[in-house]
């Protein structure tokens, strides 16, 4: 599993449900073979790695927001303000 396949899933998955969350996108790597494509963060929560991140924002810079309180990602609305993240 490359950090392209994960970003391609995230999409499909944000197309078919209007957002995907970041413990979706562990579970389906871990469980998928992409453990070492995740790291630890500062609090010990396991978390997308660098590669993944940098690939998702390759194919959804303008079109996708992150929603940081939930940890989730989601397709840009009007009300969005201009940058990566969202407010819900």
């Amino acid at each position: 599993m490359s950090p392209q396949q994960v970003a391609q899933w995230m999409l499909g998955k944000i197309e078919r449900e209007g957002c995907v969350y970041q413990d979706d996108v562990v579970d389906m790597a871990l469980y998928s073979g992409g453990e070492p494509l995740l790291r630890e963060n500062a609090d010990g929560n396991v978390v997308l790695g660098r590669g993944i991140l940098d690939s998702f924002l390759a194919l959804t810079r303008e079109n996708v927001v992150w929603v940081k309180p939930d940890r989730y990602w989601r397709f840009r609305v009007l009300e969005d303000d201009a940058g990566r993240e969202a407010r819900g």
